[in-house]
Formats: C-alpha cells, sequence, structure tokens
C-alpha cells in the first residue's frame, strides 16, 4: 500500500477535526433551532404584547394611582387621599344596591343566553334544508355593535312613537313605558337575548365535535332524545358552556347597555335611569362623567376588578367536578 493510500484517521478514541465547509463563519454566533422558534415567538406575539402593556396595563396602573387621589379630570388640585376612596365606597349604599343589580342581571341574563344559544345551535345542527341561510340569519344580531342595538332597542320600544306600543294599541291595549319602572328590566334582558347568536355559533362549534359514534350507541341502547342530550351531549359540551359561563359573566357585569336605554343617552341620562337597570358600571359612569369624580369612580372599577377575579376563581371551583375534559387539563406534557 503506498503513502497516498492510507487513509488518515488520526488519533484513536477522539473525533476527525470538522470539515472547513461546516464550520460557522467567523464573529458570527451559531443559532439553534430552538433560539429560532424563541424569537420567531416573541416576533410574532410582539404586536399583542406591546398593545397589551400600553393599552391595559398602564391604563390599570393610572386608574389604581388615581383611586388614591381627589382628581376630576380637570383641575390641577388635587390630592392624595389614601384609601379614602374605598372607605367611602364600602360605606357608600348606592354602592351596593347597584352592585345587588348587577348580580342579579348577571344571575338572570348569562343562564338565559347560554340556553336560547345552545336551542338554537341544536337547531341548526340537524340536517335542514338552508341550514347556512338560518345560520346566517341567527348570527346577524351578533355582529350588530352595541350602540346600535341599544338605539334600536331603545326606539322600537319608545313609548310615543315605539313599534311595541303601536303593536299593543293595534288590538286595542294601552301603551306602556317600556323604558321605565317597571319594564325597563325586560328591555334589557330582551337585548341581551337578541344577540345570542354568539354563544349559539360558539355552541354549534361544540356539537359538531361530539362524536357520532355516542350518539349511534345510544340510539341502539334504546335511549331518547332527551336522555342522549343530557347524558351524552352537555357533559361533552361542559367546556363550551363554562367559557361561555365566565365570560358571559364578565360581559354582563361591565355591560353599559342600561345608559344607551335612557331616553338621553348622554351624561345627563344617567340621572333619567330607571332604578332597575341602575347597574354598577352606571354608577362608575356617573360618577366619572357626570360628577367629574375621577379619583372615587378608578376606586369603583378597580374593586370591580376584584370581585370579577373572585368570581370567576369561584366558578371553576364549584364546576370543577361537572367539567368533562377530554383531555385532562392538570396533565403535564
Amino acid at each position: 500500500m503506498t503513502v497516498e493510500q492510507i487513509p488518515v484517521t488520526g488519533r484513536p478514541g477522539r473525533r476527525p477535526a470538522p470539515s472547513p465547509a461546516r464550520t460557522a463563519p467567523a464573529g458570527r454566533p451559531r443559532i439553534s433551532m430552538t433560539g429560532r422558534r424563541h424569537r420567531a415567538f416573541y416576533l410574532f406575539t410582539a404586536p399583542w404584547i406591546i398593545g397589551f402593556l400600553l393599552l391595559t396595563v398602564v391604563p390599570m396602573a393610572y386608574a389604581l394611582w388615581l383611586s388614591f387621589t381627589t382628581y376630576d379630570g380637570i383641575s390641577p388640585h388635587w390630592r392624595y387621599v389614601g384609601l379614602g376612596n374605598y372607605s367611602e365606597l364600602f360605606s357608600d349604599p348606592q354602592t351596593w344596591k347597584s352592585l345587588g343589580r348587577t348580580g342579579l342581571f348577571a344571575i338572570t341574563s348569562v343562564p338565559l343566553s347560554i340556553i336560547a344559544g345552545l336551542g338554537l345551535a341544536v337547531l341548526v345542527n340537524r340536517p335542514i334544508k338552508a341550514r347556512g341561510l338560518f345560520r346566517t340569519l341567527l348570527y346577524l344580531p351578533a355582529v350588530v355593535p352595541p350602540v346600535g342595538a341599544g338605539l334600536t332597542f331603545k326606539a322600537l320600544f319608545d313609548q310615543n312613537s315605539g313599534a311595541a306600543n303601536g303593536f299593543l294599541t293595534l288590538f286595542g291595549f294601552d301603551a306602556l313605558g317600556w323604558l321605565a319602572d317597571p319594564y325597563a328590566r325586560y328591555v334589557l334582558l330582551m337585548s341581551v337575548l337578541w344577540a345570542a347568536g354568539n354563544v349559539m355559533i360558539i355552541s354549534l362549534a361544540g356539537l359538531q365535535d361530539v362524536p357520532r359514534e355516542l350518539h349511534e350507541a345510544a340510539r341502539i341502547d334504546g335511549a331518547s332524545a332527551w336522555r342522549t342530550f343530557r347524558s351524552i351531549t352537555v357533559p361533552l359540551l361542559s367546556p363550551v358552556l363554562l367559557f361561555q359561563t365566565v365570560t358571559g359573566v364578565i360581559a354582563s357585569v361591565q355591560t353599559i347597555m342600561p345608559l344607551l336605554l335612557t331616553p338621553d343617552g348622554t351624561t345627563a341620562g344617567v340621572t333619567a335611569l330607571p332604578q332597575s337597570n341602575y347597574l354598577y358600571m352606571m354608577h362608575v359612569f356617573s360618577q366619572y362623567f357626570a360628577l367629574g369624580r375621577y379619583g372615587y369612580a378608578s376606586a369603583l372599577l378597580w374593586v370591580l376588578f376584584v370581585l370579577i377575579l373572585i368570581a370567576t376563581g369561584l366558578i371553576f371551583r364549584f364546576t370543577s367536578g361537572v367539567v368533562f375534559y377530554n383531555v385532562d387539563p392538570e396533565a403535564k406534557k
């Protein structure tokens, strides 16, 4: 064997030196695949993170600082009062009354919205003609902005020129003051149920995820349609129903729809609100814009934020045994 044919393997037990073509260029560190993924993650989430910081964290911190002051939004003369606004808040009877009305509204509107949306989802999930058209028509009210929906209901239930009273007088009944007590709360509930298409579309997605094999097995075993719905469909939809409950409660306690249903939907309209529709956010709105008490109103909002956290935690706590997950959320990957 000649010298040219002897393979150069280096010393025994040592790896051969890397090829010059595979080495990284001088001055440029080599980025691993994990590093690239992390960089891509932060690059794509940067707009949301920046928006969350500027539009959520900073305003919340500013409102927290305002809650310890007597700032009115205009005058440069304000002073630090510490927990004075919170002390006044807990001793204010109007705060507790509006909070009680808000809780009653949430307890009433959220279940009705979920039941209405689920019922519509079951109907449009059946193999009927023009099913896509019905789905679109039922979902359209949810696309209407809340301001437009509120103004529409105010015009519809106006005591003098509303279509609701026109329908009643057509059959010989007296016109009703729909936007005043005691009927104002029912108009508010109808305005919420009118947009049940949002709940319907989420429930429809959950229904289409239920395996058909389970329904067929229940039908073979002789189970009725109601028993199948109660024992199979509802348990498999429980995560969807939990999501709708949490988001529904959060949305109901922050609604501004009562203000849009007043005869004058401006800051002066807060004083014209019927007592049944004077919810917590209406009290906040009144303190902010009608009375100019920015510090006190900020304290009200921070208390509401804490109450929402507590309510959400209680919902998760008391529904942990009735929510069925295909994959255990506590399981470690």
